[in-house]
């Protein structure tokens, strides 16, 4: 067989992806190729690279999935190799014929293999055909009572879009035209299939690894069952609870289902398992996943490094390696949980994770840099491995309570709860995790932001006092007073939920300020970034942080971000009841049928949708009453606070309580994992 030594490797895509395999090519001494849109051009995986092409304009569309500008770009840079990551072209055949056609290395699996598994119903026929278990589909033109609930899903694509779960018969036609015309928008394919919807399933995968020489390995199972709109969240190796007998019928059945199609590379086959222990194929991903690491962790592998020697032409071992200990992996996502999950975006100031034995960071970010709206919000991926599941679950909570991170709203503490809950500590996993426990994981926490905004306002005291200034001016000797100086306030906001603090606090001749009247509180030390407090005999420590208005408060088992509120109100920053401002910067993609001034609104009724960060959010309006100015109209960019319309609330009507923006998957060519 032909072996083609890869000595400079473009990597198809960006952020965390490209940072790591980067980091393999360094250990083997291979030069790296990094490509880049005009909103990447200051991003991690571009200053990490050896070098770098700019691929010009910002939406995926222009840059990342135009497989002619990539190959082009891989020529340009004097590569000789193109592994395509995970997300946007990974999984496009034409992609990876282009590839080849321009007598470059592909590093991934056979043209012909990701044809095959391309389209789900295609997949499924040819995994049934090869014994793999299926659930059997199910014609909606003839369906049933007794076939609800079903699922619909798109014959091509992933991450959640095109995907309806149906209980109710009537709202079936519906949902199909629904789930057609949003999987033709994300992957111009509108083929929709329906299947029965397995509730409180397990997603359970197997890693799979294949050489040209008919060897496949079997690397263990993974459990990805914590999703939110179905797309991962925690996921872990092995995969919790299973008995040998299903962990045997798992491998098998991947095994079987890459020698069905002459698989060679890492690829990953997925399951659906029923409560009752049943396994069933969904899809077998022909790339690289998010989750390889725990893998690799278990695995004592670079999965990498492997795809990296099979491309070259070079066999596996025939002997699968041994597994040992237990790893999970944590998504940090900019996204707030508790509206909606929806995106974040802006300066990401600080961005560390504790160092420790077992404990890994893969990221594409640095403190410093800007999480935008182009692409998807993940921030960075925690991984821990220790003997068992027990210690691996103990660490990564630990090691994520402990990181600071400050900047936009991260899911940081929706990830450290959910590890530490009842039914995940005891592995009672399925896909309705959050469905069912969203509430309680994202319900204000039990810290005390009232003490750690105390330490904010003990810091800035100290900042002020520090701060270089004109010299003072001599004070008159009648000025002077033999009384105690009266207290001085400082105000906080505490960000996202809005709650307001007001801290009096004096400072005394002995120049370190004290609180005012706070029991049981007394100050050890105090300084602009660090304060030090003991409350009823306990001292504790307060790491603080400030970015213009914004304060970041760390201690021990919780992180606090405040808001710094001048102490008059400036009425140039009030903005009318009733009015509508845009979450985040983004495209109004469309209004309310028939939305002008003067119309009647209901309250909670969508009035404008706002696309940002693949996610499509609909801003409510706030209450009913009458529209009484627009602002936004299809193809407007707007900034996060841009004035969208407002809403003069009818004082007759039922108040009701307007929620947060609704976020849904928004249409778009760009596959769930492209962060």
């Amino acid at each position: 067989m032909r072996r083609d030594v890869i000595h400079s490797l473009l990597v198809a895509n960006r952020g965390e992806i490209a940072c790591r395999i980067f980091r393999t090519c360094r250990d083997l001494g291979i030069t790296t190729v990094a490509v880049y849109s005009d909103a990447d051009a200051g991003a991690l995986h571009v200053r990490e690279a050896d070098l770098a092409v700019r691929l010009p304009g910002a939406a995926p569309a222009d840059t990342y999935l135009r497989g002619d500008l990539v190959v082009a770009a891989a020529l340009a840079a004097g590569a000789d190799a193109v592994h395509p990551g995970y997300g946007f072209l990974s999984e496009n055949a034409a992609f990876a014929a282009a590839v080849q056609d321009a007598g470059l290395t592909w590093v991934g699996p056979p043209v012909k293999a990701i044809e095959l598994m391309a389209s789900k119903t295609r997949a499924k026929e040819l995994m049934g055909g090869a014994g793999v278990p299926l659930l059997a589909p199910v014609d909606p033109a003839t369906a049933g009572e007794d076939d609800l609930p079903l699922l619909l899903k798109a014959a091509s694509g992933g991450g959640g879009r095109g995907m309806r779960i149906v209980r109710e018969l009537g709202a079936l036609p519906g949902e199909l035209l629904a789930a057609a015309a949003e999987a033709a928008s994300a992957f111009g394919d509108g083929e929709v299939f329906a299947e029965p919807y397995v509730e409180r399933g397990r997603h359970v995968e197997v890693q799979v690894m294949a050489d040209a020489y008919d060897t496949v390995w079997a690397l263990g199972t993974r459990d990805c069952s914590l999703q939110r709109r179905h797309q991962k969240v925690i996921e872990e190796a092995p995969a919790p609870g299973l008995d040998e007998g299903l962990r045997a019928r798992l491998h098998d059945a991947a095994v079987a289902a890459a020698r069905a199609v002459g698989y060679r590379g890492a690829g990953t086959v997925e399951f659906l398992v029923s409560a009752e222990g049943r396994p069933y194929f969904l899809e077998m991903n022909t790339r690289l996943q998010v989750e390889h690491p725990v893998t690799e962790a278990v695995f004592g592998v670079d999965l990498v490094a492997l795809q990296l020697r099979v491309a070259e032409g070079e066999p596996l071992d025939p002997v699968v390696p041994a597994a040992s200990g237990h790893a999970v992996e944590a998504r940090l996502y900019a996204e707030d949980p508790a509206r909606d999950w929806q995106p974040q975006t802006g300066a990401l100031l600080t961005l560390e994770v504790p160092d420790a034995p077992g404990l890994r960071l893969d990221t594409g970010y640095t403190g410093g840099d800007t999480i935008g709206v182009h692409y998807d919000p993940m921030l960075a991926k925690v991984i821990a491995h220790a003997p068992t599941r027990t210690e691996a679950v103990r660490l990564l909570a630990g090691a994520l309570e402990r990181a600071r991170i400050h900047g936009p709203v991260t899911n940081r503490e929706l990830l450290v709860r959910s590890l530490r809950h009842p039914d995940f500590a005891a592995a009672r996993l399925d896909t309705g995790f959050y469905d069912r426990h969203l509430a309680d994981l994202t319900a204000p926490g039990a810290g005390d932001p009232a003490t750690a905004a105390l330490a904010a306002a003990l810091a800035e005291a100290v900042r002020a006092t520090a701060s270089p200034g004109p010299a003072p001016t001599p004070t008159r000797f009648g000025a002077w007073r033999n009384l105690p100086s009266q207290p001085q306030v400082k105000r906080f906001r505490s960000e996202p939920d809005g709650t307001e603090h007001e801290i009096a606090y004096r400072t005394p001749r002995t120049g370190t300020p004290e609180p005012y009247d706070a029991p049981g509180v007394r100050v050890l030390a105090a300084a602009p970034d660090r304060v030090t407090l003991e409350r009823d005999g306990v001292t504790r420590h307060f790491d603080l942080a400030r970015d213009r208005d914004r304060i970041h408060v760390d201690t021990a088992g919780a992180s606090y971000t405040f808001t710094a509120l001048p102490r008059f109100t400036d009425p140039a920053t009030q903005t009318d009841p009733g009015s509508l401002l845009a979450p985040m910067p983004g495209t109004v993609v469309r209004l309310a049928e028939g939305l002008a001034p003067g119309a009647p609104v209901e309250a909670g009724q969508p009035l404008i949708w706002l696309e940002a960060m693949k996610m499509e959010h609909r801003i409510l309006a706030p209450a009913s009453g009458t529209l009484t100015a627009l602002h936004a109209a299809p193809g407007h960019q707007v900034e996060v606070g841009a004035l969208l319309a407002v809403v003069q609330e009818d004082p007759d009507a039922t108040p009701v309580t307007a929620s947060a923006p609704a976020s849904v998957p928004a249409p778009a060519s760009v596959p769930e994992e492209n962060a």
